[in-house]
């Protein structure tokens, strides 16, 4: 979940660098919490952002300026090595070609809409995968690339099929499990 939240971050650290913001802002994929209370005085934060980047200050929406402000305090409270390791992110991510840049930009977007409850699914299998030996991860990886290499219509199928499964007991599980192993011993080559 950690890596997952560090390559989130250098995602939407690019976000801001390509809206005129430098990397210095950080946000985790999780959402903001409610903009506190209208302040006529601005924040020590506040000040700091818009003397460090008066232009791109000016252009935000009140919006903008806050979600800035957020990842700017996260940045703070990071330590060095952190802030490290979003900045190899933030630069790999630079370094990509810009289809693939869009393409990361997209996926965060639609991560960002998921709902809180969904996402956290996500991060608790992502968690357990990352928790996997490294042999059992690649084994993954590679059947997941498999199954993307697959014609539309047979990925349609698979994902019907795992719907279903999803939907039956356990004790359909085992019977199927059950079936599946007395054809494959009738079907032997």
């Amino acid at each position: 979940m950690k890596g997952r939240r560090h390559i989130a971050s250098a995602f939407i650290v690019a976000a801001l660098a390509l809206n005129g913001f430098a990397p210095a802002t950080r946000a985790h994929a999780q959402s903001s919490p409610p903009p506190p209370a209208a302040s006529t005085q601005p924040s020590e934060a506040e000040r700091a952002l818009a003397a460090r980047y008066p232009r791109q200050w000016a252009n935000l929406t009140p919006d903008e300026r806050q979600r800035a402000l957020e990842n700017y305090q996260r940045w703070q409270s990071m330590a060095p090595e952190e802030r490290q390791r979003v900045q190899q992110n933030f630069q790999r991510f630079r370094n990509l070609p810009p289809e693939e840049r869009k393409r990361v930009l997209e996926g965060l977007r639609r991560w960002r809409q998921l709902p809180p409850e969904q996402r956290e699914q996500f991060q608790r299998e992502y968690a357990h995968y990352r928790g996997l030996p490294q042999d059992q991860r690649d084994q993954m990886m590679k059947r997941y690339q498999q199954f993307q290499q697959l014609p539309p219509e047979q990925r349609e199928r698979m994902m019907a099929n795992w719907r279903q499964w999803q939907q039956m007991t356990p004790e359909q599980r085992r019977e199927a499990r059950r079936r599946l192993k007395l054809w494959r011993q009738q079907h032997k080559p």
